[in-house]
């Protein structure tokens, strides 16, 4: 488990050496704490492990899984289950 208390680096990290920051989240894929004035305040991830968060959380948590489908369905990522069960029976010959 991550320790937010620790491997804290500066703020000035992600000005000055952004480049290797995000060569380092991405090969990792563990999020670098950052801190400003000494306090952990801002938490960078690479974008594939943020959205692995996410799908835990969407199975661990019943809301955040619907709130996600409203948010695929709102988006256009999404369609009806009598199309999908429509076509499976066409691709398959299951008769209706």
């Amino acid at each position: 488990m991550i320790d937010v208390t620790q491997d804290v680096q500066p703020l000035n990290l992600l000005r000055e050496r952004s480049a290797e920051l995000i060569e380092h989240l991405v090969t990792s894929r563990q999020p670098v704490m950052l801190a400003v004035d000494a306090e952990t305040r801002i938490v960078v991830q690479e974008a594939a492990a943020y959205q692995r968060l996410l799908d835990l959380a969407a199975e661990a948590d019943e809301q955040e899984g619907v709130r996600q489908g409203d948010e695929d369905e709102a988006a256009g990522r999404s369609r009806p289950a009598s199309e999908v069960f429509d076509e499976m029976r066409r691709k398959y010959g299951i008769p209706g």
